[in-house]
């Protein structure tokens, strides 16, 4: 009878008294809400009105959206979006071709604008200045590829659109009015780089940049050769061409040539289905960037360069490409591939733009225009990178 009343009816009176403390304070929270508390724990973090525009099925036609954005916390930076560029990626993801999208799906991730609002504990912008957000809005910021300035590459990225959230919650491009990021993943944009023509470089360029830099091809007097002269292509060959290299195109678009050497500034131009134009290259090239977003051959590819030449991937074909090992082993060749750059690299690609005059060909459209744009983007007919002015034409109905 001791133990019953030493203790184990004390332990029962404290059980009892906390059981019903949370009871009342559950029952309070209840009469308080007028909403499910899962729904509250949602708008808390999404609590920014945005507009734009999204995708709702594999169709990929967009129209306009309204959403919310997460509120600005302590390291946050609140854009207005001025300008977004128009990435081949953006149509594989309104199209569901990789077969990973999640709907509805409001596309881009090379943004261009001001800075309308800032988190207690950011440091690297202030409100007025112009920024770019890219790729990534997040990343763990703790393994080896983090501590190494290469989110890019870490295993919990978070990418611009179509990704988990921190909060659980589905992110949303830039196709629209407002953008909330962390500082870590904000842009500096130099004052002498028109935005409208630079948002392609913060994928295209950084892209580009990357490979071209981490493969060794940013040594002056190299051959580089650039596969496909679309979005990322033209950008290939004005980095190459600004690292001191000697540039051809390999394309099949005949028509293409007198603009690439012209005006995007190529030194020559292989057409890939002329065979005669193919050997005569046998053997010259020091290294390839194949920018091509569709299925290819690649064996043609690789007699173009020299025995320890790099090929390297930057495309993203929707469907597997055949490994020619034989010509690889036969050359002592390289097949690598390669994404955007880390945050730090970007940062250093953007001021290298701004410093060495690289700008992208681009042709500015309206918000309302965007489907138009997909279409044409699909069938190559843009010269060479669509960028919507979000600013002035994105109007909430």
């Amino acid at each position: 009878m001791s133990l019953i009343s030493d203790f184990i009816l004390p332990c029962a009176r404290k059980i009892y008294t906390l059981i019903l403390t949370l009871l009342s304070s559950l029952l309070l929270m209840a009469k308080n809400r007028k909403r499910p508390i899962c729904e509250v724990a949602v708008m808390e973090h999404r609590t920014a009105n945005a507009f734009g525009w999204a995708a709702r099925d594999p169709s990929g036609v967009l129209s306009p959206f309204k959403f919310s954005r997460r509120a600005t916390r302590e390291h946050d930076v609140q854009i207005k979006v001025l300008y977004c560029g128009i990435c081949h990626s953006d149509l594989h993801a309104v199209k569901n071709d990789w077969g990973i999208s999640k709907y509805p799906l409001v596309p881009g991730h090379e943004i261009v604008g001001v800075v309308t609002r800032v988190g207690s504990k950011v440091r690297k912008v202030k409100v007025g200045d112009k920024v770019g957000v890219g790729c990534l809005v997040g990343s763990c910021r703790e393994c080896d590829q983090c501590v190494n300035n290469l989110e890019n590459y870490c295993p919990q990225l978070i990418l611009t659109y179509n990704s988990i959230d921190t909060d659980g919650t589905i992110t949303y491009g830039g196709y629209s009015n407002i953008m909330v990021a962390d500082e870590h993943f904000i842009i500096r944009w130099p004052e002498n780089l028109p935005p409208h023509v630079g948002a392609p470089l913060l994928c295209a360029g950084t892209t580009t940049y990357s490979a071209l830099r981490y493969y060794g091809f940013d040594k002056p007097g190299l051959h580089i050769g650039v596969v496909g002269l679309g979005g990322l292509g033209h950008v290939a060959v004005k980095f190459a061409k600004a690292f001191g290299s000697k540039v051809t195109v390999i394309s099949t678009s005949v028509g293409k040539k007198k603009e690439a050497i012209e005006t995007i500034g190529a030194d020559a131009f292989v057409v890939s289905h002329e065979p005669e134009e193919m050997q005569a290259a046998t053997g010259s090239l020091d290294g390839i960037i194949d920018t091509v977003p569709a299925h290819h051959p690649i064996e043609p590819l690789l007699s173009l360069l020299k025995p320890h030449g790099k090929m390297v991937m930057v495309g993203a074909p929707t469907k597997p490409l055949e490994l020619p090992v034989l010509s690889i082993i036969m050359g002592r060749r390289t097949v690598g591939g390669s994404m955007i750059g880390g945050l730090k690299e970007t940062q250093e690609m953007i001021d290298f733009a701004a410093e060495h005059n690289v700008l992208p060909n681009v042709e500015v459209i309206s918000m309302n225009d965007v489907n138009e744009a997909m279409e044409r983007l699909e069938k190559g007919d843009v010269r060479y990178r669509f960028v919507i002015d979000i600013g002035n034409t994105l109007k909430q109905e």
